[in-house]
């Protein structure tokens, strides 16, 4: 009890000496804040300082930028912050691989020397509890990594076959990642703009998609396969390629990730796709730990954001409450600005938003009532923007720790340092897929907590050692599905949830816990803005994605 209470006084300090404002190196005084810019940009999220820097560095003329973040500190999801001391938390996103490497060139960022990169080999780790029939002495576990030899030999404890099939799986589903991959680089095809082009235009148009004829011909052969990606369950292709339940359930892991899905769920396996599209410094399909956590990327941006002088201001702790729009010509509206919480008005000739479509159409412009507009484009625009699903069954909890977990499948070593397997992305509750299957059931139909939830668990710390004291460590747990609650009780059942499916893997990993901190659904949207506590700006059902984006 006396432990307990020490360190509910060490972090109560370490509150109180809390300094907003100067957390953050890159902001700037909001006392500088211009009555007038020529770009507003909502929200200093990674995707805002990346808008803000590409427009600095390839604007026809110069801009006067303004950057304004609602919390003490930027980088929206991509943050780092020091919740407990000594401790630096990606209290958000935990893994980089999304973040396009096109970016990364166009910026030069890699010329700040603020990034680096933690490849994990293993990769993913799924031990196997031992009332499952597929535990046995020689099968406790199932690790996999790049190594196809190493991957052959895990497999081949669970399956012959799969440990045949898993390497040229891994290569089917790479080649159709490889032909879709540049299209995250350009913007949605519009189907209305296309129904209005002529045929040379119409080609010229497509060529942007499908860059040449070796690309045609791939999705001409592999259309089939395509299709059924993005719109069938994971578990049925899964089910077609492999027999062993333990490496179905870590692969459909990352088809239900932030989704309110089961991998049974029809679009389970674009939500797959999604997840092995990306890569990090030239290597494909890879998660990567960012060297002192995801606000490494943010800071970089925001770097680089203050070597164009004075063309970019970033302000934080300044709330927009209001898009302000004006009459135009033709029934049309243009912006001229923002209003902030506080009431100051900011002048801009383009506002552009990093948050939500729900946040920036229905909220900063929700008083206008444009649903309502005689131009029947506008209205029919927002009607669609107000039915975007933004459902999500997502709990992130961050915790340090003063040891790592000792899993019973493979135990510590006896000096405490970190194994293979600690690097890992840890997947509990998913050595097969009943289980996943039964979790999502639990929050989509039961309307309850998964009594036993989908647990991703990651050990940053186990690669970086710039995020804790020695021997301790940070762990950051991304778990489904619960329901959006602001009740602190429910909040409680939840992590009782988690911790005891932990401890059931990893006994007296309760007792190492020195300090958590909890993000629901509801946090996530109160803190971070992600509406529904949705990774990503909303659902990814196909008919949110392409050109049937609004």
């Amino acid at each position: 009890m006396q432990k307990a209470l020490s360190n509910s006084r060490v972090l109560s300090a370490f509150k109180s000496a809390a300094r907003p404002a100067s957390t953050c190196p890159y902001a700037s005084n909001p006392d500088q804040i211009k009555s007038k810019y020529d770009v507003v940009i909502v929200g200093a999220g990674h995707n805002g300082l990346v808008t803000a820097n590409y427009l600095a560095k390839f604007a026809k003329r110069k801009l006067n930028i303004c950057v304004l973040e609602r919390r003490h500190v930027i980088g929206g999801a991509a943050v780092t912050e020091e919740l407990y001391p000594g401790f630096h938390f990606s209290r958000a996103s935990y893994l980089l691989s999304l973040f396009r490497p096109v970016i990364i060139k166009d910026l030069d960022l890699m010329r700040h020397g603020m990034l680096k990169f933690h490849f994990r080999n293993p990769s993913s780790y799924t031990p196997i509890s031992l009332g499952d029939p597929q535990y046995t002495s020689q099968s406790r576990s199932l690790t996999l990594g790049p190594d196809a030899t190493f991957n052959r030999e895990q497999l081949s404890k669970f399956s012959q076959k799969d440990a045949v099939n898993y390497e040229k799986y891994e290569h089917w589903i790479g080649k159709i990642c490889d032909v879709l991959e540049p299209m995250i680089d350009l913007p949605p095809p519009s189907a209305k703009e296309f129904a209005k082009m002529g045929l040379y235009e119409k080609l010229k148009y497509m060529r942007g998609y499908i860059k040449d004829v070796s690309a045609l011909k791939f999705y001409a052969n592999n259309f089939e396969d395509i299709y059924r990606l993005f719109t069938e369950p994971a578990a049925n292709i899964l089910d077609e390629w492999f027999e062993s339940d333990v490496l179905k359930a870590s692969l459909a892991t990352d088809s239900v990730i932030g989704a309110m899905l089961s991998p049974y769920s029809s679009g389970s396996g674009y939500v797959l796709l999604h997840h092995i599209i990306g890569g990090v410094d030239g290597q494909k399909g890879v998660w990567a730990y960012v060297e002192g956590g995801m606000g490494a990327i943010s800071n970089c941006l925001a770097r680089n954001a203050k070597s164009f002088g004075d063309q970019i201001d970033i302000f934080v702790e300044q709330d927009v409450k209001r898009i302000e729009v004006m009459d135009g010509k033709d029934q049309t509206k243009v912006v001229k600005g923002v209003t902030l919480a506080n009431g100051k008005f900011v002048e801009a000739d383009y506002v552009l938003s990093n948050c939500t479509p729900e946040v920036t159409f229905n909220r900063l412009l929700g008083e206008y009532e444009f649903e309502k507009s005689e131009n029947d484009e506008l209205s029919n625009f927002f009607k669609r923007i107000r039915n975007i699903n933004y459902e999500s069954g997502t709990m992130k909890i961050n915790l340090a720790v003063k040891s790592l977990p000792n899993f019973v499948a493979d135990p510590n070593r006896s000096d405490g340092k970190p194994m293979p397997h600690h690097q890992t992305t840890i997947h509990l509750n998913c050595e097969n897929m009943k289980l996943i299957d039964d979790a999502y059931n639990d929050a989509k139909f039961r309307k309850i907590a998964s009594q036993k939830p989908v647990i991703e668990m990651v050990i940053p710390s186990s690669l970086d050692p710039t995020i804790s004291p020695k021997g301790s460590h940070v762990i950051l747990l991304f778990c489904q599905y619960f329901n959006k609650t602001n009740d602190e009780r429910e909040k409680e059942k939840y992590v009782k949830l988690v911790m005891d499916s932990i401890e059931a893997y990893a006994p007296g990993f309760k007792d190492s816990i020195l300090f958590k901190d909890v993000l629901t659904p509801a946090d996530l949207e109160s803190v971070f803005g992600l509406t529904g506590g949705n990774i990503f700006h909303g659902a990814l059902p196909l008919d949110q994605l392409f050109i049937n984006r609004p």
